[in-house]
Formats: C-alpha cells, structure tokens, sequence
C-alpha cells in the first residue's frame, strides 16, 4: 500500500501542474484575441477540415471562401499565422484537459480522507469538458463578444474549484501556519480585494469588447488608423478602471504591510503576499503600456494574465489563512 502523504504530495504536484497548464491557456487565448486569430479555424474540432491544418492556401479547396460563407462565416481569408496560432491555442486546452483528467485519477484516494477533494476534482474535470463545448460554440458564433466573456468566466470558474481542492488537499499542513498576530479585520478587507479584483476585471472586459471594432478593423482590413489615436474612442469605463487601479493598489498594500509586520518570513503567508505584491505592481504597468503606447497586441494577453493571476494569488491566499492557526 502506497503511503498516503506520497499519494497526497503526487495529487498537489499534478495539480500544480495543471493550475499552470489552465493559466497557459489563459494567456494563449489572449494571443488568439490580441491578434485576431480567433477565426483563423473557421470550423471545430478541425480546422479548415482537417486535423493537422494547412500551411499553405493552394492545400485548400478553390471555392473554400464560398464553403464556409454558406455555413455564415462572412470572411475567412487563409492566414498561416492566424491559423496555426489558433490551432495552437485548442492544443494547448487539449493539453490542459488530459492534466485535468490526471489530477481527477490522482484524487481518487481522497474519497474516504476528504471527498470534498475528489468532488472538486471531478467539477473541474466536468468543467473543463463544458468549457471545451464553449469554445465551440464561440466559433460557431462568429466570435461573438459575450459569447468570449462566458469563455472567460468559465476559465475563472475552474481556477477557482481547481485551488479550492488544492488547498483544501493541503489543509494539514497550512493549520501549522501562525497568523494569530494578524488583526481580524484581514479576511474581510482580503475578500473585499478580492471582489475589487473581480469588479476590475470586468471593467476591462467591457474595455476590450468596446475597442473590439477597431481592433477588428485594423487586423483584418487593415483599417482602423493608428493606434495611438485610440485613446480618444475609450468609453468611459476605462477612465473608471485606471482610477480604479489605485484603490486596489492600495487595499493590497495594507494587506501586505499587515503581512509584513506580523508574520515571519519564513512563513508562507510572507510569501504569497510578496508575489500578489509583484503582481500588482506588474500588471499596473501592462496597463500604462495599453494606455500610453497605443494598445500595442503583445501587451493585452500579459495584462490579462496578471489580472487572472492576482485574482487566483488572491483566492488562494484567503483559503490558506483560513487553514491556518488563527486562534
């Protein structure tokens, strides 16, 4: 018989893994949406028909634009880039699902322990097969702007339950934590940064879905004028979220300066606060870079990124304290 804290360090390292793995997909969907390569596979699980896409237009039927325009896609012009970028993007999914799969296998000895590990497991394996149906259903939308927000959210969703069973994996260790010198009032004001967190990511979605016209425009046309002339068509919301930016800079400071001054460290909390520090700090400026540079495409999948980021740092940092020794 396998030895159970083994078995348990083999399901936080997969798990781990997998985290990694659903936070690469998150990034590469935002090279798909920076560049304009959501449509460069007009067609799912294939792409153009095929398994393994083209690398060339000649491989493609002639009348392949009048194929697809039947089926009410409006312009799929062949682009290798945008096309193998894609194809990229549903490999990677592909990827993370069969780590979802291995973290749901490597929870099975939780099932008498702590089901509640394995019912997250299965949730996030659940999930991951819906999300799949969504990217689909995305496609065979035409990209439509509320359909790609309900592929984020989903993603939001599974990163949630998937460190919701990870921490809950490691409850053990994380109630030999000492943070009985942190004031009460740090989980309320940790989960009011949390909700700001989620509050500002949804601003920058309605960003995102706002500018989408131009940057539909410049990618595909190769209208849209420059991009530094953006600046004058963003809505109103986004003056709201780079204000907003400095509150949430600030309510995370006070948590990290509490941190600072009453927790060793060596002590994990030390650390978690630090890297939700650094991510802050980083994603502030990605977002200067939007604003001041022009919108320029590499910097939109890092600034979602590090906003998906601090949101999971955030999460996982309130279920550690709440395992930890606070009495």
């Amino acid at each position: 018989m396998i030895d159970p804290a083994i078995l348990n360090a083999r399901f936080l390292r997969i798990g781990v893994m997998t985290l990694c793995a659903i936070y690469f997909v998150i990034l590469a969907g935002g090279v798909v949406r920076a560049s304009g390569a959501g449509m460069g596979c007009p067609d799912w699980p294939k792409c153009f028909g095929r398994w393994i896409p083209p690398t060339e237009e000649s491989q493609l039927p002639s009348n392949y634009h009048e194929i697809y325009a039947q089926r009410g896609y409006a312009d799929t012009r062949f682009n290798p880039i945008k096309t193998w970028t894609e194809y990229g993007n549903r490999l990677i999914g592909a990827s993370a699902g069969v780590l979802v799969l291995l973290t749901l296998w490597n929870s099975r000895h939780f099932r008498r322990s702590d089901p509640a590990v394995f019912r997250l497991s299965l949730a996030v394996f659940l999930c991951i097969g819906f999300q799949g149906w969504l990217g689909s259903a995305v496609v065979a939308s035409n990209l439509r702007p509320w359909m790609i927000t309900a592929h984020m959210l989903m993603a939001f969703l599974i990163v949630c339950l998937l460190i919701l069973g990870l921490a809950r994996s490691q409850k053990q260790n994380f109630a030999a934590i000492d943070a009985r010198a942190l004031p009460r009032r740090f989980n309320t004001v940790l989960l009011a940064a949390l909700g700001m967190t989620v509050l500002q990511i949804a601003m920058g979605t309605q960003i995102r879905q706002a500018m989408d016209p131009l940057i539909f425009q410049q990618l595909v046309h190769g209208e849209g004028g420059d991009r530094s002339l953006w600046r004058e068509s963003f809505p109103l919301v986004f003056y709201v979220h780079r204000s907003f930016s400095s509150l949430i800079l600030f309510t995370n400071l006070w948590l990290g300066w509490q941190v600072y001054r009453h927790i060793r460290h060596d002590n994990p909390l030390f650390h978690f606060a630090r890297v939700l520090l650094g991510l802050i700090v980083t994603a502030i400026l990605t977002g200067v870079s939007l604003d001041r540079l022009g919108f320029p495409a590499f910097i939109q999948p890092l600034h979602l990124l590090m906003a998906n980021l601090i949101f999971g740092t955030q999460f996982f940092l309130m279920r550690v304290y709440r395992y930890s020794n606070r009495s």
